[in-house]
């Protein structure tokens, strides 16, 4: 039987995690490549992927893929400022000093799926966009294929007037939102 355990981080905690996070961070973004940043991040993938965590963590950590993915993807054609804001909260996973260290067995990792569940929930309008892009080339790939069209026709024409509908939204929701994002103060 599942249990639910809820616990609400206060301002100050949120401060105290931010203080936290922002030493690693800058800490590993001055010492670290872009590479390495990310093949930190693919490491902390594979770590909840083919270890034995508690699912609790293992399923926040399973969420850095699709920050990779949205990042990596060249038919989205992510903006650079955008790849580096995610690349610094990343840098956080480089830093083999974290809040709790990684090898502690069963909560070694849960710091690093709270800051993962508040860049998750930071990037919520992204990442739900990136989605749907990646749900949209997926159908529209197999609607033409399925009729027997070349799937790379005009290919560039129908998925750039998604990603810019997209990107657009992603824009006005910022817009709307101002820069109260917590992951925008600790960047």
């Amino acid at each position: 039987m599942p249990l639910d355990i809820t616990f609400t981080l206060s301002d100050r905690d949120l401060e105290r995690f931010k203080t936290i996070v922002g030493n690693a961070r800058n800490s590993s973004a001055e010492n670290l490549s872009t590479v390495e940043i990310e093949k930190s991040a693919y490491k902390i993938v594979d770590v909840a992927m083919n270890s034995d965590l508690p699912d609790f963590i293992a399923d926040r950590l399973l969420q850095l893929k699709v920050l990779l993915d949205m990042m990596n993807d060249e038919d989205w054609g992510m903006g650079v400022d955008d790849k580096n804001r995610i690349l610094t909260a990343m840098a956080y996973f480089a830093d083999p000093i974290d809040l709790i260290p990684d090898h502690i067995p069963g909560i070694g990792f849960l710091d690093d799926a709270m800051f993962v569940e508040i860049v998750i929930r930071e990037l919520s309008n992204e990442i739900e966009a990136y989605n749907e892009f990646c749900d949209y080339r997926n159908e529209e790939e197999q609607r033409l294929s399925d009729a027997g069209t070349d799937t790379s026709q005009n290919r560039d024409s129908w998925l750039g007037e998604k990603r810019e509908e997209l990107q657009n939204r992603i824009r006005q929701a910022k817009e709307a939102a101002g820069d109260e994002d917590f992951l925008f103060h600790i960047l």
